[in-house]
């Protein structure tokens, strides 16, 4: 194997942008718990810090451990996420009309963040050992069906939207780039068409009352402007009002006036757009964009079929994130509590990101190896 510096193999410009983007998500928790008396609500913006700090851990871990062996282990972290996941069923804590988090010593953690690495990880192993030379057939993608179809169903029971829509993205990715014989695709689009007013309708009737509401709200926000159309439209303001310059770090009223919920969360990226206006947000968004173009890049020049798949699931997954979470506070996406990365407060869900982009990093590195 060619013996070339390790530290020279690692990405330090997208591991700079990585470390922007975190800055700025700290900067500006620190900014949306900030009560507008100047006493912080609690120690969250710390809290975050320190999973930033784990997290980046993770990225380091996941840039040294080849790639290869990472897809051995991937059936082993699917099931576990599997049983995780029903475990959340069984004993898992309930917040915000969800069940969601398991409680360890203390330490919660939401399963569904692992089980969307792993259900990604699982079906790029299954298509890197069994590739179709001509493409797959229907017999031929029924176990990834079953792969990607059973975690669906356990995140949809927490309940989860979010989390369960960009497992299925993310499987579509990578079901398309592995290519299905052009006669089932025909078949399968034209039996889909058909089949969707059915589907929608179960769809719809297992869906739970606020979910129902949300997607109505997309539609009509302003039907209910004090209740269900309430968050989007203090999102909109609060980013409006930012102007092109912003009002400032500390001074947006939206969101120390408890005008706009989840402002720590799912709506984090309102504060940083009232705070930092549009010139914060080019750049902030040029950060994302760039990240996500290096991960295609990644992809594209992978030295083999898993490489090219794994980075494929891991950057579309990451910029599924992003689209749906702005597109919920810009109000052209249905609400679905859905985290804005590196920005948004929360530790499993900044953990599994950094870790699937530390695979990232080792990917590009394997590209300069060779045995």
């Amino acid at each position: 194997m060619l013996k070339i510096n390790p530290i020279a193999l690692f990405d330090w410009k997208a591991f700079v942008i990585i470390i922007l983007i975190l800055f700025a998500g700290v900067l500006t928790i620190y900014s949306a718990t900030y009560t507008i008396e100047g006493v912080n609500t609690g120690p969250l913006y710390i809290k975050q810090t320190g999973w930033a700090l784990i997290g980046i851990l993770f990225l380091f871990a996941g840039a040294s451990i080849d790639y290869q062996t990472v897809s051995k282990y991937a059936y082993f972290l699917y099931i576990s996420s599997l049983l995780l996941l029903i475990l959340v069923m069984i004993i898992g804590s309930r917040g915000f009309g969800a069940q969601r988090w398991l409680s360890i010593g203390g330490l919660k953690f939401q399963p569904s963040e692992l089980a969307k690495l792993a259900t990604a990880l699982a079906i790029t192993r299954y298509f890197s050992d069994y590739p179709a030379r001509y493409g797959y057939t229907v017999k031929e993608l029924l176990i990834p069906g079953a792969i990607i179809a059973i975690p669906v169903f356990l995140v949809l029971k927490q309940p989860d939207l979010g989390t369960s829509l960009i497992i299925t993205f993310v499987s579509v990715v990578l079901i398309y780039l592995v290519r299905v014989r052009s006669r089932f695709l025909g078949f399968s689009t034209l039996l889909l068409l058909m089949l969707f007013p059915f589907a929608w309708q179960i769809f719809w009737e297992n869906l739970k009352e606020y979910q129902k509401t949300r997607l109505l709200t997309f539609i009509n926000p302003a039907a209910d402007p004090t209740g269900t159309g309430y968050h989007v439209i203090q999102s909109k303001i609060a980013i409006g009002s930012g102007g092109f310059w912003g009002k400032g770090v500390l001074e947006s009223t939206q969101s120390h006036l408890n005008f706009l919920p989840a402002r720590h969360t799912d709506f984090v990226f309102a504060v940083f757009a009232e705070e930092w206006g549009f010139f914060g947000l080019v750049v902030l968004l040029s950060l994302y964009l760039a990240l996500v173009s290096w991960g295609l890049d990644v992809a594209l020049k992978a030295r083999d079929r898993l490489g090219m798949l794994m980075a494929s699931g891991i950057v579309s997954m990451f910029a599924f994130y992003c689209i749906i979470n702005i597109g919920m506070t810009l109000g052209i996406v249905p609400v679905v509590g859905l985290p804005l990365p590196f920005m948004s407060y929360g530790g499993t869900s900044l953990i599994t990101n950094l870790f699937s982009l530390g695979i990232l990093f080792n990917i590009k590195k394997k590209r300069y190896l060779f045995s």
